[in-house]
Parts: C-alpha cells; structure tokens; sequence
C-alpha cells in the first residue's frame, strides 16, 4: 500500500508532489439517477444502505446539477463538460460531443501527464472513439453507446487507443461492470503509481428491467408517487424532436398505476446498481486502498418519473438536472453536506484541487474544495440551466425562473415555499418584482457564458402539446416483457433483432 501524505502536507507541497505521493481517485457515475434516490439524503422509501454508508463517510452536494444541454441525449452533453470541464456553450459549436480540440486537455489526460495517473475506463463511453483516445490509456468491459438492455448487451476492451472486438458481456450490466472494477482494484495493490479508475454504469437509465427480484420488492411496497406527479405536461415543453424516446415510454395520459409501476422498476435497478457500488467499494478497502483513494458518485443527471407528467430529462425542472454527488477520502469530511449549488463539471477543478495538481487554465470548472473546509459559503451564487435553444432557468436559491423561448412562456416559483414547483407566479402582479429581478439574473448569465440564442420569437410555435400514442417509438432495446406492458406488444423495429 502506497502512503499518502495528509492534507496539510498536500497544501503545503501543493505542485511538486511526486506520483506516489498522490491519491488514487475511484469515479462512480451512474446514469439518469435523480437526486432524490438516496435514503441517507431523505428518501426513506428507497433502499440504499452502500450509498448511504458512503455519504456517513463523506460529503454530500445535495443541490448539484447537469448545466442543461446541447442535446437531447443530455448524458453526451453532461459528459463532455465532465471530462473538458467546460460548460456545454464554452464547446465548439458543430457536434461539441465529439470535438472537443485538441487545445482541450480531458480530466484523464491532465490527471496522467501532470499528475503520473493511470486512467483506465470501465462501462459506458458515449462520446465516440476520438475523445475516449484524448482520455484514456486503456479500459476493459466498455459499452461504446448511450443505452442497451442491462441484460443483453455486449462490450468491448480498448488498449493502446484501439477496440476489441465485441463480445457478449455475459451478465447484468452493473453487475458486469463492478466485476471489471473489482478485477482493476486487485491488480493495483502493489502499484506505485496512483489510479484514476473511472466506471460508468449504464443504470439507472432505461429499459427499466432489473432483475426481477429488485423490481418485485418494491411492487410490494411500493413507493410513493413523485409530490408533483402529473398525467401530461400542461405545454410544449420542447419541441418533439427534442423530447424524443424517452417520452415514448409509456402512453399518455400517465396513469398514477403506470408511473408507480415504473418507479417501482426505476428504483429497482437503483437498488441494484448500489449492492455493486458496494462490492466495488469493498474490494477497494480488502485491496488495502481505500485510505489512500478519492471516491466520487455522481450521474450525468436525474430524470422525469411522472414529474411534471414527464418521464425524461430533456427539461429543466428540478428532478431532471438535479442529480447526487458524494465525495469520501483524504481532504474531505466526513458526514458532512451542503446545498450550495455544484456542477457535474466543477469535479474537474475539484479532483485537482484534491491531489495538488495545477487546474487548466480558461475553464469553466470551479474547485468545490472552499465548500468542503469551510473557506465559503457558496461557489455559485446562482444557477443557470440553458437547454439547447428552446429553455432556460435560472435560480437564485429562492426563486426559480423559466424562459420557454420557442413559446414566449415563462414560469416563476418560489422553491422555498413551493419546492416541487407547482405553483406559477409569473403572471401574478403581486411577484412583478421578483420577475423582473430574475430576468435580469438570467440575462447576465446568458451575458457571462455567451449564450447565442434569443429568449423570444416574433412568431412562437403552439403553447398546447401534442401527444399522439399512435407515434410512440419503440426503440431497439426494450425487452420482451417492458414491450408488451408499456407497448401493446408491439414488434422491434429491428423485427426481434437488438441493437448491439
């Protein structure tokens, strides 16, 4: 087992640390998992004991968040910030998810060339093969894609910047990816060097198919419906191409019967996903690493669930953009939390800050390091959530504001009071104060990260959205049985053959 110096030491030798010197870090990140699906962060109808033995032993960002999207896919966007660092509009404009530049130095890279890491990858990479060559060194079991069937799918190796060829993962995907983990942590017992060990679940996301198992304990006691659970999404809160497959999963209106059996299954395979969180985890402590290792959970997102009458996360409201974020080893606190704002992206920045390594210059990440000590209150005074062109929000921690710039709607909502977000005072005259006052938030950040789109049309599309189960699309990699439940049976696309 490698030593590592205690964080004073850290501080004081802050840019010359040798490798052997620095801490490994351990990066889970799951996928469309929603803040509030964690018990220790007040979630009592969700089962979560590794998470929550995590976030005893560390620190909690409990109002953390994806800083919109390029895309309807938000996972690509989220994920390209994480690994730049930048905020999606700091990116080059044509197709940002996969052209980063080569002035562009990945959290992976810089942690490998100033910091002596070994980056290797686990599980999901949906960014294409260039930005997994800028990143890392090598990797195992990883799914080159943005979703699959957990229990069908298949993966590949990646050594020297090439792909294996495909092969049948051999089991459950979560499961399959803590086995590669746990198989990367034995080998790294008597490794001098520190690891940056980066495994990417493909849980949460849909198809919901945990096994079945974890989805029939909480059919049997099932959780409650979301407190702002709607049957459809009053307007058009983004164009259709925009909202896409994911809104297609279940026909509209949402009936409380079909969104509780879909949280049952959501939380199903969150479940899941934390019994390998723990496996990893304790392999972590059995390889005699876990005092000397950074761990991050965190997911590229959260996701609709009957929020709002949406399943997805091409939205801004809450649920959608707000997402976990716990850190534990040396530098951090333990059982310790706050709510002040962080982005997925200010880990970058954060990680540096961590192991004494210099932070790039010109990026947006910010280090969350100050909230963690004490040095401040606050990193982010506000938050801003610009969505492709067609939303936009922004809050102060009060106030929430939303500008819907294809439809010239907005909504305004008093999070302290009204924190699911139901009550509209954007029309209301007694708020014109405070209306006013966020548009002027708002168009200073829009101001601040260059924002290129317009918050109004001359000539806005319909308010009223349109919802057509006749045109709902049935993807390559929903299974037999979430088919006939959800789609009347409906046939593949691919006439029965899946998507590998």
């Amino acid at each position: 087992m490698r030593s590592v110096l205690p964080l004073f030491l850290i501080l004081f030798f802050c840019g010359w640390l040798s490798a052997a010197d620095r801490p490994n870090i351990l990066f889970l990140f799951a996928d469309d998992q929603r803040a509030d699906t964690i018990a220790a962060h007040g979630n009592p109808h969700i089962k979560t004991p590794h998470l929550d033995s995590l976030s005893g032993d560390g620190y909690s960002f409990l109002r953390n968040y994806c800083a919109g999207s390029f895309s309807g896919a938000v996972c690509v966007a989220s994920r390209a910030m994480l690994m730049t660092g930048q905020h999606w509009m700091s990116l080059p404009r044509d197709k940002p998810q996969h052209n980063w530049g080569e002035s562009v130095v990945t959290l992976p890279k810089h942690l490998q060339e100033a910091g002596g890491y070994q980056t290797h990858i686990i599980g999901k990479w949906h960014n294409g093969l260039n930005t997994l060559r800028q990143s890392f060194s090598d990797g195992q079991a990883l799914y080159m894609g943005g979703m699959a069937d957990h229990s069908d799918f298949q993966v590949q190796d990646y050594t020297g910047g090439t792909l294996s060829d495909k092969r049948d993962a051999g089991g459950f995907s979560s499961t399959v990816f803590a086995d590669a983990a746990i198989d990367y942590l034995a080998g790294q017992k008597d490794s001098e060097a520190p690891f940056f060990l980066y495994v990417s679940f493909l849980a949460p996301h849909d198809p919901r198919n945990p096994p079945e198992e974890y989805r029939e304990m909480y059919y049997q006691d099932r959780p409650p419906l979301p407190s702002n659970y709607a049957a459809q999404h009053p307007f058009q809160n983004a164009p259709q191409a925009t909202m896409g497959r994911d809104e297609s999963l279940a026909p509209w209106p949402r009936t409380k019967e079909m969104i509780s059996d879909q949280l049952c299954e959501y939380y199903g395979l969150v479940t899941h996903l934390d019994e390998q969180v723990g496996r990893i985890l304790q392999a972590l402590d059995e390889a005699g690493l876990a005092e000397d290792t950074i761990v991050v959970y965190t997911a590229d997102h959260g996701l609709g669930m009957g929020s709002h009458g949406l399943l997805g996360k091409q939205n801004v409201y809450e649920q959608s953009m707000r997402c976990p974020l716990i850190l534990r080893g040396p530098g951090v606190p333990e059982a310790a939390s706050t709510t002040a704002y962080s982005y997925i992206h200010d880990l970058y920045a954060t990680l540096c800050d961590l192991t004494a390594i210099d932070t790039p210059e010109d990026i947006d990440s910010q280090s969350l390091k100050p909230l963690m000590t004490g040095e401040t209150e606050a990193i982010h005074p506000a938050l801003f959530l610009p969505f492709q062109d067609n939303q936009r929000a922004v809050s102060d921690g009060r106030w929430k504001l939303y500008r819907y710039p294809l439809i010239n709607h907005q909504l305004l909502f008093d999070l302290q009071a009204d924190p699911h977000e139901l009550v509209n005072r954007a029309d209301d005259p007694a708020y014109a104060e405070e209306l006013s006052r966020m548009y002027g938030l708002m168009d200073a950040y829009r101001l601040k990260q260059g924002d290129p789109y317009p918050i109004a049309v001359d000539e806005p599309a319909p308010h009223q959205p349109q919802y057509d189960n006749a045109n709902r699309t049935l993807d390559k990699w929903q299974p037999k049985w979430i088919r006939e439940k959800y789609f009347d049976g409906r046939e593949d696309p691919n006439h029965g053959v899946k998507k590998k």
